[in-house]
């Protein structure tokens, strides 16, 4: 009798362990999913004639306050100042759905193997563009455009 009752024991003991390494599993693959969906819309920008070594991307998501999160991330953009003519900084616009052109920042880049910006704006973002200004804070584009790609 004991060996019957140690053997259904044994036996239940495994079904459980197959029963939580596939829960393990589910969950982890559903972890996986939903990180990989909340990264949100990536668009990669074409490439610069003026910054022909330039990799940038934008992405924007939409947080739980209903803003959007914008990244724009710039990998060996060369120093504003050695373009011609030199400018001081390159400066990030969006264009938005229904409220224009708006300066959400700068890059500011010294030659840096990267450079990154976020930020968050109410506006939903259909277009951004980078150029090259000799002032950042300032409210309309105005100097060189470096480069552009919309988002969905």
């Amino acid at each position: 009798m004991k060996k019957k009752e140690s053997k259904n024991l044994k036996q239940k003991n495994k079904e459980n362990d197959n029963l939580l390494s596939k829960s393990i599993k589910i969950i982890t693959m559903t972890m996986v999913f939903l990180i990989f969906i909340s990264c949100g819309t990536a668009k990669k920008f074409p490439l610069s004639d003026l910054v022909p070594a330039a990799e940038i991307t934008a992405s924007k998501k939409q947080d739980s306050n209903n803003n959007y999160v914008i990244e724009v991330i710039a990998k060996n953009l060369a120093s504003a100042n050695r373009l011609d003519p030199p400018k001081n900084n390159y400066v990030v616009w969006i264009v938005t759905e229904d409220n224009g052109i708006k300066n959400i920042g700068q890059l500011a880049n010294k030659n840096a193997k990267k450079v990154e910006l976020e930020t968050t704006t109410p506006f939903n973002v259909k277009e951004i563009f980078i150029t090259a200004e000799d002032e950042g804070n300032i409210t309309y584009p105005s100097g060189i455009e470096i480069t552009r790609t919309t988002l969905k």
